[in-house]
């Protein structure tokens, strides 16, 4: 039987105890999609720590790879790449899957030219076939890639934050497999530096169930309440689109869209937010999107599910009142 392989990457928190990203499990639901639509088997690899391959164990695949060597505790693209390259022609999988990220980027495409292939990145669909779907020009296009891949040589997947879901991930039981790795000082051509550690963050966008998310419909950050009042009723995570967060009325790291985070909660309200394409590419993978615009026309409306058309001023003190009431 075929296989799907998904190479997952772990995070580190302060005390550099590891676990899986989330765009990890993510890849993972992708890999079990795609491997039921083939009739194939889901592995999983987990490069350098065991702590994160025993996340897997109650997930089904059928086996969970576990690359351990000392030159693979500290990430470079060398050590990963030619640990993977063993793994890849004793395994013979039919295709690989990595969580789209900038380690990826780094050092996916120069394994899938290890044999001969290139990397099909940033996927946001997978559909029979398989058929491959990655946006262009940022959101403005949908490409479709097929290609029919032999045993010898497996094609290569990256999947987008936010495409697909972490909720979709079947459970089971898989064993952890050991798979040894040659490694030498000698393979390794960069010198790597301590891994890099974000500052502390307030929210985790990516992983909040509803999002109410604001744009310069808002018009000053005088009004800015109007909206903390609501995601405050919704139990929600408050966001924005670029311009409130390059007016500092939010910060950064609330931001969505092509330049800030890809999200895709249960429940996205866009408020004030015409739907510019490098904000639709952030967020229109959420399962439902209702959208607050007084112009029937905005963009937005064409990727919400519900679209209320009218002044945000007068409907959201309502909504936020409506909600209220009903949770009273």
């Amino acid at each position: 039987m075929s296989t799907v392989l998904v190479v997952t990457e772990q995070k580190y928190d302060a005390q550099k105890n590891a676990a899986l990203s989330r765009i990890s499990l993510e890849a993972l639901a992708a890999g079990q999609a795609l491997a039921a639509s083939l009739g194939a088997e889901c592995a999983a690899a987990v490069l350098g720590d065991s702590s994160a391959a025993s996340e897997l164990t109650s997930k089904a695949l059928s086996r969970v790879y576990l690359l351990e060597h000392p030159l693979l505790k500290q990430y470079t693209p060398d050590a990963y790449n030619k640990a993977l390259e063993q793994l890849i022609r004793a395994t013979s999988p039919a295709w690989v899957l990595f969580p789209h990220t900038y380690q990826v980027r780094d050092y996916a495409p120069a394994l899938a030219a290890r044999f001969g292939q290139s990397l099909i990145s940033d996927v946001i669909a997978i559909r029979p076939g398989p058929t491959f779907v990655r946006q262009l020009f940022q959101g403005k296009l949908n490409a479709e890639y097929h290609r029919a891949v032999s045993d010898s040589t497996p094609g290569f997947i990256s999947v987008q934050a936010g495409s697909f879901r972490v909720e979709d991930l079947q459970p089971g039981t898989a064993a952890i497999e050991a798979f040894p790795v040659e490694l030498a000082d000698a393979d390794i051509r960069t010198k790597p530096s301590e891994p890099f550690r974000e500052s502390a963050q307030t929210v985790d966008l990516a992983a909040a169930p509803v999002i109410v998310s604001v744009g310069r419909g808002i018009r000053e950050q005088e009004n800015m309440p109007l909206v903390e009042s609501l995601a405050q009723a919704l139990g929600a995570e408050l966001a924005a689109s670029r311009p409130i967060c390059d007016a500092g009325w939010l910060p950064i790291e609330r931001q969505v869209g092509s330049s800030g985070h890809t999200v895709a909660p249960r429940l996205y309200l866009a408020v004030g937010i015409s739907g510019a394409i490098q904000h639709l590419v952030g967020m229109k993978g959420s399962k439902t999107i209702i959208a607050i615009n007084k112009d029937e026309n905005a963009p937005i409306f064409e990727v919400a599910d519900y679209g209320i058309v009218g002044d945000l001023f007068e409907i959201v003190p309502e909504l936020t009142k409506a909600i209220n009431s009903a949770k009273s």
